[in-house]
């Protein structure tokens, strides 16, 4: 099986996404779709993955680092897409974990798949995983208890002590395990 380049595969992922994106507005030109008036946070996802194209393109240690940017820059405009279309733009008081620290280890764990490095892979999945339970417990405690958008979810109070109980028994055989096995 024969691997390819750096420089190939950075070629690829760009060639791919010229060419999502040009069928993309070809279909919203044939659709008489405005992509200015439905879709603007396209303008805020298409730099990061072509930022991320050009990651993969130099490759190494500054390729690596500019997959993180990349990964928050799309992030950022896949949350403007669904608050776009939702109009719920209160939700950035939470969704800004999905961000940064999510943005971060999507970056990290999209070069790593592409560059078949899966150092960046296990490095990345954790860090994506923390973002996104950031998300998802933020947005229980302003969605369902503050009724940040409508009104509370009822026993969303419940859900998120017993969360934090979970949480913290988690935390706690973490740091019981981890002193064995180094001790």
């Amino acid at each position: 099986m024969e691997t390819r380049s750096t420089e190939q595969r950075g070629m690829l992922v760009l060639g791919g996404l010229l060419l999502v994106l040009g069928v993309a507005a070809l279909a919203a030109r044939s659709l008489d779709i405005d992509a200015f008036e439905l879709g603007w946070p396209i303008f805020v996802i298409v730099p990061g993955l072509v930022l991320f194209a050009v990651a993969v393109s130099i490759g190494g240690p500054a390729g690596s680092a500019m997959a993180v940017p990349a990964g928050i820059l799309t992030m950022v405009g896949l949350v403007l897409t669904v608050q776009n279309a939702t109009d719920l733009w209160a939700t950035w008081a939470y969704a800004w974990a999905l961000v940064a620290p999510g943005g971060v280890g999507v970056g990290l764990t999209a070069y790593g798949i592409v560059t078949g490095q899966r150092d960046f892979v296990r490095a990345g999945l954790p860090i994506f995983g923390v973002g996104l339970a950031l998300f998802l417990g933020f947005g229980l405690f302003f969605e369902g208890v503050l009724g940040l958008n409508g009104s509370a979810i009822a026993g969303a109070e419940t859900l998120l002590a017993g969360g934090i109980v979970v949480l913290g028994l988690v935390l706690l055989a973490g740091g019981l395990l981890g002193r064995r096995r180094s001790g």
